[in-house]
């Protein structure tokens, strides 16, 4: 991928990996638009870097696709480069008599739902030239944390779904891509995550993802950091009831 020159629409771009992407790509030399339903931290983004543009969008509110869509067609036509970063993580525990089922349906209306409509809606965009689709999943995709079930089968869910859109593009060309980041210094599950040690702190992840775009290292459209690579691969190896045992201990 070319890291410089591009238009690049980060949804869910305000917050953890998002903003840090967004940054990162603003920094190199491109053309950044982030979209999120938190104005004030676009606003912010906007204090410390000005070239930044800003979209609101609740991914979730009736008709944000077709304000996406006209969006796209009017004041960012040049977008090449989407990146569907728009994500919510929350445990569940499924044997709790109270057990809200709206909590997994506020995660599939976001992380699966809210990134099909993302992509539906920036497609006719994408096809007119050169373009890279980037799409956020997980390590635990592949290996499931049991006490986030709905957020770890979303993740799964958008990694078989990347596959089926990257051979339907096959013909176009569009690059799809899947990052999937470990466990990072984000606030994704709360305050204490971005404080947690065993968490990659947020800089190193976002170094060596910039660095595998920039040098095309992304075998089968897998963004894989190191930290990653032993669960994308414990299946293939005949570990993964160890794997799964470790992030599950008895």
């Amino acid at each position: 991928m070319i890291m410089q020159g591009n238009t690049v629409l980060i949804v869910g771009g305000t917050s953890g990996i998002g903003r840090a992407l967004a940054e990162s790509f603003y920094d190199l030399g491109n053309t950044v638009i982030v979209a999120g339903r938190k104005v004030d931290l676009i606003a912010q983004m906007r204090l410390a870097r000005p070239g930044i543009r800003g979209l609101e969008l609740d991914l979730n509110q009736e008709g944000a696709m077709a304000r996406l869509s006209s969006s796209l067609e009017n004041e960012f036509p040049d977008v090449n480069v989407l990146i569907a970063n728009a994500g919510i993580m929350k445990s569940e525990d499924l044997l709790d008599e109270a057990h809200d089922i709206s909590v997994a349906e506020g995660i599939i209306n976001t992380n699966v739902l809210g990134v099909l409509r993302t992509v539906g809606a920036a497609l006719p965009t994408l096809k007119r030239r050169k373009s890279t689709i980037i799409i956020t999943t997980s390590s635990l995709a592949f290996i499931p944390r049991a006490n986030f079930p709905s957020y770890c089968a979303s993740k799964a869910f958008l990694h078989s779904w990347i596959q089926s859109l990257r051979y339907q593009l096959r013909d176009l060309d569009i690059e799809v891509l899947e990052l999937a980041p470990p466990y990072v210094r984000t606030q994704l599950t709360g305050p204490h995550q971005s404080e947690d040690p065993r968490a990659m702190p947020l800089a190193d992840f976002v170094h060596e993802t910039i660095e595998k775009l920039a040098n095309s290292d992304h075998e089968n459209g897998e963004i894989i950091v190191e930290r990653v690579r032993n669960d994308r691969e414990a299946e293939l190896n005949g570990r993964y009831a160890e794997a799964f045992n470790t992030i599950n201990p008895q």
